[in-house]
């Protein structure tokens, strides 16, 4: 495993409506690794990976990707179109379902991107749905084509926010087989946001939970969920945290 930091954050602090949502000291990401968010609604986890994306600066802080700073310098739009961001409510593009898969391959110039996409749908189980309108379908193929899209791009940061929330089980462990077989192939980062206890689990190489927009413990997986050291992981962990 590569061990040069993905993301770098330092002194982070973001607000909406004018209040806190995300206080965080420190936190280092290494290329390659999966990291797991969990945390009640409400906890951060959403405003921290649109920041991880690009998508919406700190108020004050520092966020570096391998090595380039993320808000402050005119490399950021060459770095961020290496982060590719699946929303809990995924939005596509107007056309069909092909024509979603093929935007990620035909930006990057790569030739027969028909072929491709279509196998890349085939990788999620919808190669049949290929030329439906992309307004045409249900929410759970939706969240898969957002996948496949998001693997077309082949990212080399993928962030997911809660994207199995409203999957069946045979989905979840579908978008979990797929998401996972890429990082074992090309090393993705993954920054995981679930609420899923057993998914961060089976995801997971270090997890960390986020309280009133604070990291509490990150931890690896097992010593997370056996050993923890914080009382309020352990309290989270057992199920005992009212929110």
């Amino acid at each position: 495993m590569n061990e040069q930091p993905a993301y770098l954050l330092e002194q982070i602090r973001a607000h909406h409506g004018g209040r806190l949502v995300l206080d965080l000291s420190q936190l280092s990401v290494k290329s390659g690794e999966t990291l797991c968010l969990i945390g009640p609604p409400g906890a951060g986890k959403s405003t921290l990976l649109r920041l991880l994306a690009g998508l919406s600066p700190p108020c004050s802080g520092g966020v570096a990707l391998n090595g380039g700073k993320l808000y402050c310098t005119l490399i950021s739009v060459a770095l961020r179109r290496r982060v590719t961001l699946i929303f809990q409510r995924p939005l596509l593009l107007a056309g069909t379902v092909l024509d979603n898969v093929e935007y990620g391959l035909k930006i990057r110039n790569q030739s027969d991107a028909s072929r491709k996409a279509l196998a890349i749908l085939e990788r999620v189980h919808l190669e049949h749905l290929g030329n439906r309108p992309a307004t045409a379908i249900s929410g759970g193929e939706a969240q898969l084509i957002a996948l496949a899209r998001a693997l077309a791009f082949q990212p080399e940061v993928l962030l997911l926010d809660e994207p199995t929330n409203n999957l069946d089980p045979a989905r979840v462990a579908l978008v979990e087989e797929v998401v996972m077989e890429d990082h074992r192939q090309r090393g993705t980062t993954i920054i995981w946001a679930t609420h899923n206890h057993f998914q961060a689990r089976r995801v997971g190489d270090l997890i960390a939970l986020l309280l009133d927009g604070k990291i509490v413990e990150v931890a690896a997986a097992h010593q997370f969920f056996d050993a923890p050291v914080d009382p309020r992981t352990a309290a989270f962990v057992q199920g005992k945290m009212v929110y």
